[in-house]
């Protein structure tokens, strides 16, 4: 895989993070994207007078929110190695050249 390809697997990686954490503080503001699919639980619906309810805000609150954000530190972070490891290697071919 060549660098660029993995910068660009990255940044679509990074977007769709802070598309996320961007749906889950709309979330919390105003209830939208309650049937959002990341937000079906893993195995069985929590359910109410026949309806599924929406997940608990205090579960986005300090979950949620908190490990999409742990996650774009991630990216962010071998986005910058990525470019230092490319950037390293145009100059030691530049030396040897």
């Amino acid at each position: 895989m060549s660098s660029a390809s993995k910068k660009k697997t990255v940044l679509d990686r990074i977007q769709i993070i802070e598309d996320a954490i961007a749906k889950e503080r709309e979330y919390l503001e105003t209830g939208a994207h309650a049937d959002w699919s990341a937000f079906r639980p893993l195995f069985a619906d929590k359910v109410r007078d026949g309806k599924p309810l929406p997940p608990h805000k205090d579960w986005v609150k300090n979950f949620f929110i908190p490990s999409h954000e742990r996650a774009l530190r991630r990216a962010e972070k071998l986005l910058e190695s990525l470019e230092r490891s490319a950037a390293e290697k145009i100059s030691s071919r530049r030396r040897l050249g």
